[in-house]
């Protein structure tokens, strides 16, 4: 839990040292601009206020790495809720009321998130999880769309490197096989989960693995 704290104020503190100018940037997540990802991060952030409110009385039937559908397809920008967010983030206008935003809800989030008990079982997307697994879950999404934040910024800080490795730990459980030790984890990230294409280097060493690959979360 302590991970997803520091992961989660390294996002909102790369998104708070934006110039104006990087929110009209494309970021790494196909067909959004940065303040498109910047207005997701918004309702992910209301998500996990939601979620840590919404007790369940059952055992839980997924943890963090289940918690995750994964798709082969990645996406293609065309999806109506992606659709919407372009909408709502447009809506916006000014890149300071996005700033502002996220950075009163997603403050939020993390106060819950320091307050929750470890053991309560939480309910979201019609399963339960304890508090622990859903939080731990969401250290992959920080860390994936911190990714996709400095995607075309290379002055902006990238992700912990705590919270990389512990991302790849949970890709690899997702795809059941390990990446190769040649590849730093940002790398295993980025092949790993359809945001660039393999190298032919790259796609020989992952020998079967790229056969399952990429692996696109929901």
């Amino acid at each position: 839990m302590d991970l997803f704290s520091r992961s989660w104020t390294a996002l909102r503190a790369a998104v708070a040292g934006l110039p104006d100018e990087a929110f009209a940037q494309p970021s790494g997540c196909t067909g959004w601009l940065v303040r498109d990802l910047v207005c997701h991060l918004v309702i992910d952030a209301q998500d996990v206020l939601i979620t840590l409110v919404t007790p369940a009385d059952t055992e839980p039937t997924r943890d963090a790495v289940t918690y995750w559908e994964v798709a082969t397809t990645p996406p293609a920008g065309d999806d109506p809720l992606d659709a919407l967010i372009v909408r709502l983030a447009a809506a916006y206008q000014e890149p300071w009321l996005l700033r502002f935003h996220l950075d009163d809800v997603g403050s939020a989030a993390g106060r819950a998130a320091g307050l929750a008990d470890p053991r309560l079982r939480v309910s979201t997307r019609d399963q339960v999880l304890t508090a622990e697994d859903y939080l731990s879950a969401y250290v992959l999404e920080w860390t994936l769309h911190h990714l996709d934040l400095v995607a075309h910024l290379p002055d902006v800080a990238g992700p912990p490197a705590e919270g990389l490795a512990r991302s790849r730990e949970m890709l690899e459980r997702i795809a059941g096989a390990a990446f190769p030790a040649s590849f730093p984890d940002t790398d295993a990230l980025l092949v790993g989960t359809g945001r660039r294409a393999p190298t032919t280097a790259e796609r020989a060493g992952l020998g079967e693995v790229a056969a399952a690959l990429p692996l696109v979360l929901g």
